[in-house]
């Protein structure tokens, strides 16, 4: 909904209230908060700030949004709730000390959040930094947007428009060693830790998730429970921390551009603007560096280690104050990198890469699988479908609302659109409008099966209410289709049953009332003569296939070349002494973690050994350019049916 001409007149007269309720009190925020506005009304896409793949259980639950998730963070950061109560988080960081570094900003979030932000940040004598942010919300209406009313409210702080405080920690985990970020929230009345956090007005979700949706993390599932009964966060074997809780999340440096500031004296850009710049130089010191420093401004940053995330993140704020040496005093990000100006794709670039994807993709990624920083063309051309089925099908990116309209109000689809089209995707309707989420999408996966009864899924499906299966043709094209029948066809998970061995067509299409979907259809390819039936898949049966010789496990194993996430070998994973069960449990529930029960296409267990975006390339057997049941892509057919039977211990 557009707020503008009501924005008009409330803002003249909330901002007369503003100035004139606040008194000259800058001292801590009050704690009388105004009733909120309700949550806005879903219409369309409504997952912002979560992750793609949510770790979907078997109970239908999204794990990374539920209290055990945010909990067993916390276990991992802070097992001793140092740090439970904003005070105690500030002690622990050493803030209104005499000791280090503590500067104070205040700005305008016009991209991201929408919040007027007061950030403290410090710099320690150990090198460790901490950032705390006082958010200020005025809420016209019931979605969060960015309006200069937030600004003034964090210049004066106001505390009925104070909504919560992020902070972020940049330090060594419970056991020391290598710094990485840790996300904090903490309620603006009563200052006690939160589990989770409303970002956007549509909910809250679970931490760390809203932060490390774009910082970079990774939203791998929680371990089985170990010998106390607790789940742990995921281990990230190629993490240079080896802790639990280091999610690979990196701190964002400042866009001093996009941000929005004061006339009030003191707190212009102009004021600012070399407190910003010391912060970002402070950020620039938690990023790895790979090779020799360049500049001065390099000499704190540590050495990268194995195949550890070096993106691009570190060259843009350079540039952004001229290049090595960091000569420049005011932040100017003009950068294009030479990947995309060179073949003529500066515009795209500019137009809706920087606004709508760069800040997310410029932290992701390893040394050996850089093709998510999107730091050339031909890696965004790599993902052309994927941006496709994210973007104009899903709308799960951009990841948070306020850039998702930002792009939808700018000329950023239409250059998509063009682009899209050039990579073979389609991307406008039959008006030559550029496709838009929310109309109802489905896709489905090719199966090889046996004969007899088999459940198809609609899991992939989005905005629809409705849906009809049909078996197209049979055997050699036949149709109609014969030895073949499908039961619960305007359901969800329907039931194929075949008599017959051969290729089926199945088709799909959904709709939300009156509009349907383009028709999804997928070769189910029915042979008796499969040595293990589709239901009767387990994860030993997976486990074999990850470890055969020469395969996965060449890279996905201890001291492997590059060194991997995630190790597919045997090992003490529990961490009680043992190789055993337990620790096959914990294996299959990493293995499982790969999977998106969301989204099974997407899976990365489907897309990773089928050569999608895989350094290692395509593995033995998992070529699913050749139709099911081809010898070459037995493997993938495989993992296909474990998946679509709830991939079963």
């Amino acid at each position: 909904m557009n707020y503008s001409r009501f924005q008009c007149l409330a803002g003249t007269l909330v901002m007369s209230f503003l100035l004139t309720s606040c008194g000259g009190d800058e001292g801590s925020p009050r704690d009388v908060n105004p009733a909120a506005p309700p949550e806005a009304a879903v219409v369309g896409p409504d997952s912002f700030l979560l992750f793609p793949n949510p770790q979907q259980q078997a109970d239908g639950s999204l794990q990374t949004t539920t209290t055990a998730y945010a909990n067993a963070y916390h276990a991992a950061i802070d097992p001793l709730n140092d740090r439970d109560t904003f005070v105690k988080w500030k002690a622990k960081n050493f803030f209104d000390t005499g000791t280090g570094t503590q500067v104070e900003v205040v700005f305008g979030d016009t991209r991201d959040l929408g919040y007027g932000r007061r950030m403290t940040a410090r710099q320690n004598v150990d090198g460790t930094l901490a950032f705390f942010v006082e958010n200020y919300l005025v809420r016209l209406g019931p979605d969060y947007a960015y309006s200069p009313l937030n600004l003034n409210a964090a210049v004066v702080r106001d505390a009925r428009w104070f909504i919560g405080i992020n902070a972020i920690e940049f330090s060594p985990g419970p056991a020391g060693g290598v710094s990485f970020p840790k996300f904090y929230n903490f309620s603006s009345t009563t200052g006690l830790r939160q589990t989770s956090v409303d970002l956007d007005g549509r909910g809250a979700k679970a931490m760390p998730g809203p932060c490390i949706t774009c910082h970079g993390g990774r939203g791998d599932p929680l371990t089985p429970p170990d010998v106390a009964g607790n789940q742990l966060f995921n281990l990230v074997q190629n993490s240079a921390s080896q802790a639990r809780g280091d999610v690979q999340a990196h701190l964002q440096a400042f866009s001093v551009d996009t941000f929005g500031f004061s006339t009030t004296p003191g707190l212009t850009r102009a004021d600012q603007e070399a407190v910003l710049k010391m912060m970002n130089k402070w950020i620039l010191c938690s990023y790895p560096l790979q090779g020799a420093a360049a500049g001065a401004e390099d000499a704190c940053r540590r050495a990268a280690t194995a195949n550890e995330w070096v993106g691009t993140a570190a060259q843009i704020v350079k540039q952004a104050y001229g290049g090595n040496g960091m000569p420049n005093a005011t932040f100017s990000d003009t950068f294009v990198p030479t990947g995309w100006s060179s073949v003529g794709q500066t515009s795209l670039y500019q137009t809706a890469v920087v606004p709508a994807c760069r800040t997310c993709h410029i932290l992701r990624g390893t040394q050996n699988q850089t093709d998510l920083d999107f730091d050339t063309f031909a890696k965004f051309q790599s993902f052309a479908e994927r941006i496709k089925h994210h973007v104009l099908d899903l709308g799960n990116m951009p990841l948070a609302k306020i850039v998702f309209d930002s792009f939808w109000a700018s000329g950023g689809p239409n250059l998509l659109a063009n682009f899209l089209t050039a990579q073979g995707q389609t991307s406008r309707d039959g008006a030559g409008a550029v496709l838009m989420p929310g109309r109802p999408v489905t896709s489905l996966l090719d199966r090889v099966v046996k004969q007899g009864a088999t459940t198809l899924s609609a899991a992939s499906t989005r905005f629809a209410t409705t849906y009809a299966w049909t078996v197209v043709s049979g055997p050699n094209g036949a149709v109609p289709p014969t030895n073949v029948t499908l039961t619960n066809a305007t359901s969800a998970q329907p039931t194929f049953t075949a008599t017959a061995d051969g290729a089926f067509v199945v088709q799909l299409i959904v709709a939300s009332g009156a509009t349907q979907s383009t028709a999804a259809q997928a070769t189910i390819q029915v042979n008796n003569a499969l040595a293990i039936a589709p239901t009767a898949i387990r994860f030993s049966d997976i486990k074999t296939i990850l470890q055969t010789p020469g395969a996965c496990t060449t890279c996905h194993t201890t001291g492997g070349v590059p060194l991997p996430p995630l190790f597919y070998t045997n090992y003490d994973r529990s961490g009680d002494g043992l190789v055993n069960a337990t620790d096959d449990l914990w294996f299959y529930t990493e293995v499982r973690g790969r999977i998106n029960f969301t989204d099974p296409g997407a899976s990365a267990l489907l897309r990773k050994p089928s050569g999608s975006h895989h350094a290692g390339g395509l593995q033995t057997n998992f070529d699913a350019t050749l139709p099911p049941g081809n010898a070459g892509r037995a493997s993938y057919d495989l993992f296909v049916n474990w998946i679509m039977n709830n991939a079963p211990q």
